[in-house]
């Protein structure tokens, strides 16, 4: 389903960033918190031959994973008026048309207490995807990612820019699978600037 089709008639919309959208939205929104949602897990198994790799070398950029035991710690835009339709259209580009993305509407737990959890939108990429890579190591990963750069730039910022703002803005969540690709990505980063 089209994300148009999903908010059709809506004056008020939340969409739900787990990746870039984190740190680099680029639409305009109302408000934004960070929160979670339930029933996922984000992993780096999605391939991205246009922003931060290419055809020949695919980088890997994150998506969800449903598992009923997980949770994905992220950020959701509230967008209203104008804004919804204006951050559809740019994310329909970025995320579907470029990055192979369908959508769901899950639900969304702002962090604090006494916050009630809201419908947000949400892009995830699939197994059925072509660009799809599936698990690997976190050595292989972390070294695809540490060679890749696309048209957004390299790979490599996208995955310390994501592992930054958990740490500041989730600093009591433990994301294993972030955290120990971002290390074998760093030591293979460092051994190709000393082999330069």
């Amino acid at each position: 389903m089209k994300p148009q089709d999903i908010v059709a008639g809506k004056t008020s919309l939340w969409i739900f960033g787990y990746g870039s959208l984190v740190w680099k939205p680029d639409f305009k929104y109302k408000r934004r918190e960070v929160g979670h949602i339930q029933g996922y897990k984000r992993r780096f198994w999605h391939g991205d031959n246009f922003h931060r790799g290419n055809d020949k070398l695919p980088g890997r950029v994150v998506t969800l994973i449903e598992d009923d035991d997980a949770s994905t710690w992220g950020v959701a835009f509230e967008v209203t008026g104008s804004q919804v339709e204006e951050s559809l259209k740019y994310l329909n580009v970025r995320e579907t048309v470029c990055g192979g993305y369908i959508t769901k509407m899950v639900d969304f737990f702002p962090e604090g207490e006494n916050q009630s959890p809201v419908q947000a939108l949400v892009y995830i990429a699939t197994a059925a995807n072509p660009l799809y890579l599936g698990p690997a190591s976190p050595e292989e990963i972390g070294v695809q990612i540490a060679v890749c750069t696309g048209k957004t730039g390299h790979n490599l910022e996208y995955l310390l820019q994501l592992a930054k703002f958990m740490r500041s803005s989730c600093p009591h969540v433990e994301d294993h699978h972030l955290f120990s690709i971002e290390a074998a990505a760093l030591t293979m980063a460092s051994y190709l600037l000393a082999a330069q």
